[in-house]
């Protein structure tokens, strides 16, 4: 028996005026998976999202989210999924944990504390949950700010460019939240113009362009699109993550709490090829 899609999308439209941004528009997301959506800015992106989460109606076409028709039965929608925006809506007056009871508190939640303390201890962020939110790095701010988004345990979560304006290092923290969200089973649709993004989170992406998906596959798929390069060997040149995390002489490390990613060096990234060269 096939399973039903966590998220369903065929034929959605939207204009401003004269101004047509979705063209029709048509995926399906599986339950459990994260599904990239691909594209520049003014794609399309933010404003599908907004369709999907019920901030927004169609002009035309149909979506449904968790089994809920979004324009039939958008408190269904509501419930099943968080949304979590470009920057991180957290509350800097409030420590990390207090935000986080906070949105408990206002989900009528039983023991907010326990949610909290649980939260903070699953995105490594115990030791700062006593601190003020507005002390926190990029990355830390990020992550609590996913962690608000979980609380009710939604089957679903939207995260609209979440690594925009974050350094090197605090992307990569939210890039291992994000792998870890799937799985424990969250369906994740993800919107980024990150090329490098998409090809390290997504399970499927779709490149959303001119208001259209063009296409849509898992990365190997996309791969075949192009014919297959002529291997060689060439001196290594780093890429600036490479010198900067060099020089900073973490991979995925936090100083303000001393917590430890997960994220591999730049040596395990190019296991199977010589030292100082790569293979393209």
């Amino acid at each position: 028996m096939t399973k039903e899609p966590a998220i369903r999308v065929r034929g959605i439209e939207k204009s401003f005026k004269d101004l047509h941004v979705l063209r029709g528009v048509d995926f399906e997301v599986a339950a459990g998976s994260i599904f990239a959506l691909l594209g520049s800015n003014g794609a399309g992106k933010t404003t599908l999202v907004r369709i999907l989460s019920t901030l927004l109606k169609a002009d035309a076409g149909t979506a449904a989210v968790n089994g809920f028709d979004v324009a039939g039965t958008p408190g269904g929608v509501r419930e099943s999924i968080s949304l979590t925006g470009q920057f991180a809506a957290v509350d800097e007056v409030l420590s990390g944990r207090e935000n986080l009871v906070l949105i408990a508190k206002l989900r009528h939640l039983k023991n907010p504390g326990e949610i909290a303390d649980d939260l903070l201890a699953r995105f490594s962020l115990t030791d700062a949950g006593g601190r003020k939110a507005s002390t926190y790095s990029g990355g830390m701010r990020r992550r609590l700010d996913i962690a608000m988004s979980l609380i009710g345990n939604p089957p679903i979560i939207f995260l609209d460019e979440p690594t925009t304006g974050l350094d090197p290092q605090a992307r990569l923290e939210v890039w291992q939240t994000v792998k870890r969200l799937a799985e424990t089973g969250t369906t994740v649709l993800l919107t980024t113009q990150t090329l490098d993004e998409a090809e390290q989170l997504a399970d499927r992406i779709a490149i959303l362009h001119k208001g259209t998906i063009i296409q849509n596959g898992t990365l190997a798929e996309l791969k075949q699109l192009l014919p297959a390069a002529t291997v060689e060997y060439v001196e290594k040149q780093p890429s600036l993550e490479d010198v900067f995390l060099a020089l900073v002489g973490e991979t995925g490390e936090t100083g303000e709490t001393g917590e430890t990613g997960e994220t591999g060096s730049a040596r395990d990234r190019t296991d199977g090829v010589p030292a100082g060269k790569e293979s393209r």
